[in-house]
Parts: C-alpha cells; sequence; structure tokens
C-alpha cells in the first residue's frame, strides 16, 4: 500500500502537517546512574525500502517503509526539529507504545496518553520509565527477549521503530493559524532585542551536534543478527509532556504513518551497496575532550506519569552482559542549559 503522505526528504522523515523526524547518533549512556542529556552525533542514513526491493527480505517489502542502519548497543534518539503544524506522534517500539508501554494502536489515548505533541516535545531519547527520566533507545537483535517488545509482549515478532501521526481537526487548526497570525502581527511590531545573546546549535539540529572523536583502539564490530529491535539503555533527565488540548481538538484517524526497520550495518553495505557510519564514538573520549552535554527542562509543561510497564524494563546488560566502555563523567561546566519536500514512503502492512 503506498502513502504519499510520508516523505523522505535527505535523511528526515516529513510526515503531514510538515512535522520532520530524524534519526540522530549518540552517545551510549552508562546503564547505572541518572545522567543529563546525550549530544548528537550525526544523523542516521535513511532510505526508503521500496528502492531496494531486489535486495531485502521479503517481509520488509510488505511492511513498507525505510530503513537505518544500526550497530548491537547503539543508542539513537529523535529530533523533532521544524515542525510546521501541531500533531500528535506515536512512537512505537517493537509495535509497544514508548510512552505508555501498551500495545501498538491505531488511536490516540488520553489515560494513560499514548504519543507525544509537536512541537512542544522537542526530542524524545527513549521510553518513558520514571518521573522525568527516560531509557535510551538501544539496538538489540531479536531472539534474545531483551528488547522492549520482547520484555513486555513475551514475543519478538516486529522489532523496529514505529511512528504514526494525528493532525487537528479543521476547526482546531483554524483556530491555531488565527493565533499563529496574531503572534507574528504582535512580533512585527516589537522591538528587535539586542544582539549578543548565543544559542548552541549543531549543524544536525536538536540540541547540539558536536565533532566525534575518535575511539582509540576501537575493536572491529562483529556482525550482528540481522533482526534488530530496541531496547533500554542508561537513563537521562527528560521529560515527556502531558498533552493541554482536548481530546477532541485531534482528528480520528492517522494522517501518516511509518514502518522504520533497523539494519545491522553488513546488511546495509549489502542490501544499498553504501558504507554503514562509522562505529560509534568513545564517550570517554568526548568528556575528555570538553565537549557539551545538556540539560533541558520547561517548568510551564507538566510531565507525564510514568507506567509500571515500562518502568520494569530491564536494561540491555541484564541480557548482554556489562557495558565495559569506560566512562567519565561530564563536570558540571561541560553541561549547556537549554530555553524552552522529498519522496513519499510507501506503507505496508503492519
Amino acid at each position: 500500500m503506498m502513502s504519499g503522505s510520508v516523505r523522505v526528504d535527505g535523511n528526515s522523515l516529513v510526515l503531514p502537517g510538515g512535522a520532520r523526524v530524524r534519526f540522530v547518533r549518540t552517545l551510549r549512556l552508562p546503564e547505572t546512574g541518572t545522567h543529563p542529556l546525550p549530544p548528537g552525533l550525526g544523523e542516521f542514513p535513511v532510505r526508503r525500502v521500496e528502492d531496494y526491493a531486489d535486495s531485502v527480505p521479503p517481509q520488509w517489502r510488505a511492511r513498507g517503509g525505510v530503513m537505518l542502519p544500526m550497530y548491537l548497543r547503539e543508542a539513537m534518539w529523535l529530533s523533532f526539529a521544524g515542525t510546521a503544524e501541531p500533531a500528535a506522534l506515536q512512537v512505537g517500539v517493537g509495535k509497544v507504545c514508548a510512552i505508555s508501554g501498551l500495545p501498538w494502536s491505531s488511536r490516540l489515548s488520553r489515560d494513560p496518553q499514548n504519543y507525544v505533541v509537536l512541537p512542544r516535545q522537542p526530542w524524545l531519547d527513549g521510553i518513558k520509565s520514571g518521573k522525568g527520566t527516560v531509557r535510551q533507545f538501544v539496538a538489540l537483535p531479536l531472539g534474545l527477549g531483551a528488547t522492549v517488545e520482547g520484555q513486555v509482549t513475551g514475543e519478538e515478532t516486529w522489532g523496529g521503530i514505529q511512528l504514526q501521526a494525528f493532525a487537528l481537526t479543521e476547526s482546531a487548526l483554524g483556530a491555531w493559524r488565527a493565533e499563529e497570525a496574531r503572534k507574528q502581527e504582535a512580533a512585527a511590531r516589537a522591538v528587535p532585542p539586542a544582539p549578543g545573546g548565543m544559542q548552541w546549535m549543531g549543524p544536525s539540529g536538536g540540541y547540539g551536534a558536536a565533532p566525534m572523536p575518535a575511539a582509540p583502539g576501537a575493536a572491529p564490530q562483529a556482525q550482528a543478527p540481522r533482526s534488530m529491535g530496541i531496547g533500554a539503555g542508561g537513563t537521562m533527565r527528560q521529560q515527556v509532556f502531558q498533552d493541554d488540548r482536548p481530546g477532541s481538538d485531534w482528528a480520528e484517524t492517522a494522517a501518516g504513518r511509518v514502518f522504520v526497520h533497523l539494519v545491522t550495518p553488513p546488511d546495509w553495505r549489502r542490501i544499498t551497496g553504501e558504507e554503514p557510519p562509522p562505529s560509534p564514538v568513545d564517550r570517554a573520549a568526548y568528556t575528555r575532550a570538553g565537549l557539551p552535554w545538556f540539560d533541558y527542562y520547561d517548568e510551564s509543561a507538566e510531565d507525564l506519569a510514568p507506567t509500571d510497564t515500562l518502568g520494569a524494563v530491564k536494561p540491555a546488560g541484564d541480557w548482554l552482559g556489562d557495558d565495559h566502555e569506560p566512562w567519565q563523567a561530564p563536570g558540571a561546566h561541560q553541561i549547556k542549559p537549554l530555553g524552552d519536500a522529498g519522496k513519499p514512503v510507501a506503507d505496508g502492512d503492519w
């Protein structure tokens, strides 16, 4: 089934209404303690499955969507920068809601909330596992029961990441546009601020992208199993904001959806003929270089309460063994506080 409502623009997915989703490489956090937001280290390349129909498995062709390469236990976060109109976005990991821990649904839910609100939610780094915290998205093989899907459902059938966007109703969108017009008129009358303010923003957007120091003596990555899903990594401070709109403001049916397949680097090379990104950066080298981490808190928004389901998900290390990558905590001076077109993607059966 072909859906023209989701497009690929470079390495971004553009959803109906202009919501732009990027998949950002990042440092994998230790699985003990609670940490600031890790940096963005560039985008994952994104390719349409249908462009490689002769080299992907039949199951992938049936599900459609896009694919991107990840190393075993590599971490990512989702950036929602560039949203043109408000949207409610569901995020699934193996068709388990990353916000509520409930099974994937074709409808929005408010109790518990099973979506994030754009553009209020600027990014999402993991599953909503605690009050004011999330556990990092990390890539894990299917078949061990270690993914969020495996731990929550007892099965590993889907893997990957699922996104589904809902637009405002016609009346709610009209009211929003009128309010935006009033804001723009007021801004045009305002005196421009004096120069000199500083905002740190990396070239890949979100809460920053920084150079990747090489991992000294990094061992070659062993080939991971082909089927991959999302597991839980380390804990970081991050709010998932409660929707303050009436539920009736949102459309009852999704405006667009996409299935994101996670591909091992060897399979990426075989399927696309492209070289995958280099292996993940050594996090101790990053911290020693004095590069920034981030902290973001919005006192004007209400953080969602975590659910018991996702709070009980065990981290990857409980299944795959301890994380032996060295850890050097960033100094206080390294943590930066932050203020508040393309081709259509084919959809399939999932």
